[in-house]
């Protein structure tokens, strides 16, 4: 379903280790550290050489345990894979201090270097964008951080069209050239972003990662419209942030590409994230399978 030629394209995302998320009321409830590592190894074993976490996801401990399994990768391995972490979500912001801002950029950068074990991060994201901080102040801060070496190339995460904008008229020069990424919710049941977001980047030779490939778990079936969800399933753990894809009209899509996955002899997982592929402008996806098992119904060596 996926091709080992088009592995390059899927993008291993730890977001669930110690928690779901960055969200202190979910810390807990995500993967432990034997099931994490175990994941990992499955990851590298089918040949998955990207990999992304954030400093607040699991309050800081999917970098921790991203960086423990690094630590026992051989050099080989560890020079050709690319990690990706990112820095400005509001809940790692020390009290009183402002998401972006220079003096936090540097010091959870530092941070992030320390869990993961990197001398340099490879890519590193603004998770979210900051408007209490000048955006010219958060450039700078990456910018320095270029300069010393501490980051190789950077990204923006949850962008309008508007912040990507922003960001490429302000970044030039080296700054400029380091711009490589933008990474925003993108799946069958989200597609706002093919309006604006997609073909700017594109055009500006952007390469657009989508996370949430599956709709927080909607589009692998096992929710039900008119059915609650099983405890301790994402939709019951953090049901207002799915409430809004929870329509008729999204669960009569769902149906439709159910039935597209099974004349294909598909699962309904591997249909949602062909439909990602197949979309133009989209380089990559973030998948973060919970279970060894899960990769294959994903259409991920299988």
């Amino acid at each position: 379903m996926i091709a080992a030629s088009e592995l390059t394209r899927i993008v291993f995302g730890c977001g669930n280790f110690g928690g779901l998320g960055s969200s202190p009321a979910l810390r807990g409830k995500g993967d432990d550290r034997e099931r994490a590592l175990a994941l990992l190894d499955h990851a590298r074993d089918l040949g998955l050489t990207r990999f992304d976490t954030a400093n607040t996801y699991g309050g800081g401990v999917s970098e921790e345990l991203l960086g423990e399994w690094l630590g026992r990768q051989g050099a080989g391995f560890r020079a050709r894979i690319e990690v990706a972490t990112k820095v400005g979500n509001p809940v790692g912001c020390s009290p009183g201090e402002r998401p972006l801002s220079r003096a936090q950029v540097a010091h959870h950068l530092d941070v992030s270097l320390g869990r993961l074990g990197l001398e340099q991060i490879g890519l590193c994201y603004l998770h979210e964008f900051d408007r209490a901080t000048a955006l010219e102040e958060t450039l700078e801060a990456l910018d320095r951080a270029l300069a010393a070496g501490k980051i190789a190339r950077f990204g923006v995460s949850n962008a309008t069209v508007d912040d990507l904008a922003a960001v490429l008229r302000l970044a030039d020069g080296r700054l400029g050239a380091a711009f490589t990424h933008v990474q925003n919710g993108f799946n069958r049941l989200e597609t706002s972003d093919l309006a604006g977001v997609i073909p700017l980047a594109q055009q500006r030779g952007l390469r657009y990662v989508a996370f949430s490939p599956l709709a927080g778990g909607l589009l692998s079936g096992k929710y039900q419209l008119d059915r609650p969800p099983e405890a301790g399933t994402r939709l019951d753990l953090a049901p207002g942030f799915f409430e809004p894809l929870l329509t008729t009209a999204n669960f009569a899509a769902i149906a439709d590409l159910q039935t597209h996955a099974t004349l294909r002899g598909w699962t309904l997982p591997a249909a949602a994230l062909r439909f990602i592929l197949d979309t133009a402008g989209v380089d990559s996806l973030i998948v973060a399978p919970r279970s060894v098992d899960q990769f294959a119904a994903y259409g991920i060596g299988a």
